[in-house]
């Protein structure tokens, strides 16, 4: 694997480790501020939302510009949002802090994907793919719990600063690692946009919304589920955390592996089992052991479908494919955003904490229907035959690969 996939990596650490480490270090900052935990819950919710709204924004804005250079802005964009946030006087501008950050990430990890892909050879795409996330799930294993530490033992400032020093890190190593690739000629904004004429295109970011939807239905309320129900202290919250970024590192790493040889299979197994274990784990949030080992296959399911979906989505978009990417990523936000008010609606009706994992459970089955859609409108596609009138063209359906 090329050394250029290693400074993206460090890069999308420095980006994992500020999304998650927020929510470790929340009673802390609330507590500084003199705001509820609700309110500073706003940080968490503006950053996902900075996301979704960051990635084609900031993407659109650098289509004239060259990839690498794009992403040595959005790092320094990162770190100036980091920054902001550790010196912060009062709430407002460490929430304008986050989404300053928030910004950068869709852009980054869309940017980045295209620039991962084109570094290797076809055959190994997803799997660079999958590298350059790896940034993003060890964030969880590593990052966050040192994050939460440091933050909980010295200030949560002094975790944000090293967050911003990590984003420099990453801003180097682009500089000095990722080649100066040759900007796509004669594709326009115009071009970005008519990704989204394309139905696979649509289904894929559909796929990534409900499938993550899935996860983090479960995963946004684990701290009184494991608690309330199975009986955990609340210090062991983190190490069930820990153990949930270790199966995001594993199943990142297969689904970047198979992804290259048998990408709708995958999606089928990883989709399909997600919603099987989400469903079970209304049963086995009732025992400490099978909690602990229902929190790690959630995170490998859900991960494993990242790179067979972001490689799709560059595959049906590959004439340009830059701004259906990011816009990919913030669908993984959106998906986040979406599930925690629909899990929050259903523990408010009174269902109890273990009720939104069945809300996972619909959602990643919802996302395993749209892939058998997904292939079945591909082998129509892909038919010989007269073409239907009122069919999608040809060329809109069928991936080119370069």
């Amino acid at each position: 694997m090329p050394l250029a996939l290693l400074a993206l990596a460090i890069g999308a650490f420095g980006i994992g480790t500020t999304e998650f480490v927020i929510m470790g270090l929340l009673p802390e900052v609330a507590g500084d501020f003199g705001v509820s935990i609700p309110t500073a819950g706003f940080l968490v919710t503006g950053y996902a939302l900075g996301v979704v709204l960051g990635a084609p924004l900031m993407t659109a804005l650098g289509t004239r510009i060259p990839r690498k250079r794009m992403l040595m802005l959005l790092m320094g964009l990162f770190v100036v949002g980091n920054l902001l946030s550790a010196v912060a006087p009062v709430f407002g501008v460490m929430l304008a802090g986050r989404v300053v950050a928030s910004l950068a990430h869709g852009a980054f990890f869309g940017i980045g994907s295209v620039v991962a892909a084109e570094l290797v050879a076809p055959e190994k795409k997803a799997g660079a793919i999958a590298m350059m996330f790896s940034g993003l799930t060890v964030a969880n294993v590593v990052g966050v719990p040192l994050g939460t530490l440091v933050g909980q033992a010295i200030g949560w400032r002094i975790t944000f600063v090293i967050v911003a020093a990590l984003g420099v890190l990453g801003l180097f190593g682009i500089a000095r690692l990722v080649p100066d690739l040759p900007k796509p000629e004669g594709v326009r904004l115009r071009d970005e946009f008519g990704a989204f004429r394309n139905v696979q295109v649509l289904l894929a970011m559909a796929m990534t919304v409900l499938g993550f939807g899935g996860v983090f239905a479960a995963i946004t309320y684990i701290t009184p589920m494991m608690t309330d129900v199975a009986g955990y202290a609340d210090s062991s919250v983190t190490w069930l955390l820990v153990l949930f970024g270790l199966g995001m590192v594993g199943g990142n790493l297969v689904g970047g592996r198979f992804a290259d040889r048998a990408l709708m299979p995958m999606l089928y197994v990883s989709l399909g089992s997600l919603a099987l274990v989400l469903a079970l784990f209304t049963l086995t949030a009732h025992n400490k052991v099978t909690a602990a080992v229902t929190v790690l296959l959630i995170g490998a399911l859900g991960f494993a479908t990242v790179p067979p979906l972001q490689k799709r989505v560059l595959d049906y978009a590959s004439g340009a494919p830059t701004l259906a990417s990011a816009v990919n990523i913030g669908a993984f936000n959106l998906g986040n955003a979406l599930s925690a008010w629909l899990g929050g609606l259903v523990i408010s009706a009174g269902l109890g904490y273990t009720a939104p994992n069945w809300v996972g459970a619909v959602l990643a089955a919802s996302a395993l229907v749209l892939a058998f859609v997904s292939a079945a409108l591909e082998r129509r596609s892909t038919a010989p035959g007269p073409i239907v009138a009122g069919a999608v063209p040809v060329e809109q359906r069928t991936p080119v690969h370069h």
